[in-house]
């Protein structure tokens, strides 16, 4: 496992029944990368990303985090190593405000998490923690505004600023820009790019102009396995992936 290699995955595979979701799959996450994760509908991404959480349990292969086997640890455990991830599905506390949503992820890194006879919202540390959370997740404007008045967009920000108030260094985002509108999208893309200066990220996008604008590296799957793994001119180059995925080249996008 090189020096600057941070999640290192050696022929990991998931079965359900006689169908392998993923299989044999072998690839590396690099500090200060963002690895792009493409392929058509059904080809493992989602079960991969939950596989590399901790959502699902491994069939065989093994998971490396910072050289660490992390394959059967808990997704407590591996997000207290610092893996964060979002969700396809937005997962945040509609009754919350953004500000108390953040805290509350906060609060989970804390040694002492739980005081009953004291105002939550006068931790001044897991306070800081949550703005500064908001701030890189270019919300903080929206702070103190209920998450549910919040629109689908800023719902994503709101995910993943709560993801970076737990501290991660490498960062799971399952699709981050699904049903989002145009103006939206190119915000969640300018969150996703200043978020890879300073951690490793693995997305699972379908956009593929944001994959695109956004990747230093894609690997390609198809029916579970990893059908290439390159640079973005040598993936849109690759005869294998146009015939499977990406179909003739057309312009291109530098």
């Amino acid at each position: 496992m090189s020096g600057d290699t941070i999640l290192e995955l050696r022929g990991l595979r998931k079965n359900f029944g006689g169908l392998a979701a993923v299989d044999d799959v072998t690839l590396e996450v690099k500090r200060g990368a963002l690895h792009a994760v493409i392929g058509p509908n059904g080809a493992g991404k989602t079960t991969l990303i939950n596989l590399l959480s901790g959502d699902l349990p491994a069939s065989s292969g093994t998971i490396l985090y910072r050289g660490h086997d992390i394959t059967h640890l808990t997704p407590e455990k591996r997000s207290r190593m610092g893996v964060g991830r979002s969700y396809q599905k937005t997962n945040v506390f509609l009754g919350f405000t953004a500000l108390e949503n953040c805290r509350l992820a906060a609060q989970s890194r804390s040694p002492h998490p739980l005081h009953w006879w004291r105002d939550a919202m006068s931790d001044d540390a897991q306070i800081d923690k949550a703005r500064r959370a908001l701030i890189a997740a270019q919300l903080i404007e929206r702070a103190d505004e209920i998450a549910s008045t919040l629109s689908h967009g800023e719902q994503r920000q709101l995910e993943i600023a709560m993801c970076l108030a737990t501290a991660p260094e490498l960062l799971l985002l399952d699709e981050p820009l699904a049903g989002m509108g145009a103006a939206e999208s190119q915000r969640m893309i300018a969150v996703i790019a200043s978020l890879a200066a300073t951690h490793a990220v693995l997305l699972v996008e379908h956009d593929m102009d944001a994959v695109f604008q956004l990747a230093n590296v894609l690997t390609v799957m198809v029916n579970g396995k990893v059908l290439a793994t390159g640079a973005p001119a040598e993936i849109r180059a690759n005869r294998e992936v146009q015939n499977a995925y990406l179909g003739a080249p057309t312009v291109s996008h530098e």
